[in-house]
């Protein structure tokens, strides 16, 4: 587990975040630190950076479970670096209980697009929200499998931590692991507990004041994918071109029982 320093930052809520900086159109860039690293960085932002509190806490528990179909289409275009993917999820708010379901596209233009509604049918089925996943990925003009094809393929965990930057936002993920999605009580579980996955958020194709730190530190954005780098470490035949520098070189996972 990796602690990171949030005292010298001033507290912001859920709503002001989310009403300077919701960013559900953006321009994503991640990488992978270790805790030096991750520290050298807080240390460094600007004095103005906020970071979200709620209820007096600064981290907070989320679980993921993604969708795909049999042939794991949602996958393969990302495996292949299609311009035009897709991912679906539902994604459960762990220390309030609030779950979501959210389809997540990415244009031609290399922006990500997220589109969530609340959603009550249980994190690891779609239910009536499949007509909502279906209506959005038409509107992105995906030729995707039909909404009920869809089942559940990946399990993620990790506690995440939000600041809001000047120019955009960033996120701290610690304590990542990924499970395969079954019945088995004692499924495999791949975690990640020495590294910090960072990501920059920003509303345009611009770094943020964060990349251009991490970038003068000697640090580039690494290829990673909570979806589809989880699932090429549980599932080692899968394609894994896009991740597999990172995966070697920047990942020190920790397999368990």
């Amino acid at each position: 587990m990796i602690a990171c320093p949030l005292t010298r930052f001033t507290p912001v809520g859920l709503d002001e975040l989310d009403a300077a900086a919701a960013l559900q159109t953006r321009q994503d860039r991640k990488y992978v630190l270790d805790a030096a690293a991750c520290h050298g960085l807080l240390a460094a932002l600007d004095p103005a950076t906020r970071v979200l509190e709620i209820h007096g806490a600064r981290t907070f528990a989320y679980e993921s479970t993604y969708f795909d179909t049999p042939g794991l289409d949602a996958f393969r275009l990302a495996a292949h670096r299609r311009r035009r993917r897709y991912k679906v999820r539902t994604r459960t708010y762990v220390d309030s209980g609030a779950c979501f379901v959210e389809v997540k596209t990415r244009s031609g233009r290399g922006l990500t697009v997220k589109e969530r509604q609340p959603h009550d049918a249980g994190p690891a089925r779609l239910g009536t929200a499949g007509s909502f996943v279906a209506e959005r990925l038409a509107a992105a003009g995906l030729d995707a499998a039909p909404a009920r094809a869809l089942a559940p393929t990946l399990r993620s965990s990790y506690r995440r931590t939000t600041l809001l930057l000047p120019d955009g936002r960033l996120t701290l993920d610690t304590d990542l692991a990924w499970t395969l999605p079954g019945p088995d009580p004692v499924a495999a579980v791949v975690r990640l507990d020495r590294r910090v996955v960072v990501e920059t958020k920003t509303g345009g194709p611009g770094p943020s004041s964060a990349d251009r730190l991490l970038w003068r530190a000697g640090h580039r954005p690494d290829r990673i994918s909570k979806y589809a780098t989880g699932l090429t470490l549980l599932r080692p035949g899968l394609p894994d071109a896009p991740w597999r520098r990172t995966i070697r070189h920047r990942l020190a996972p920790e397999s368990a029982p």
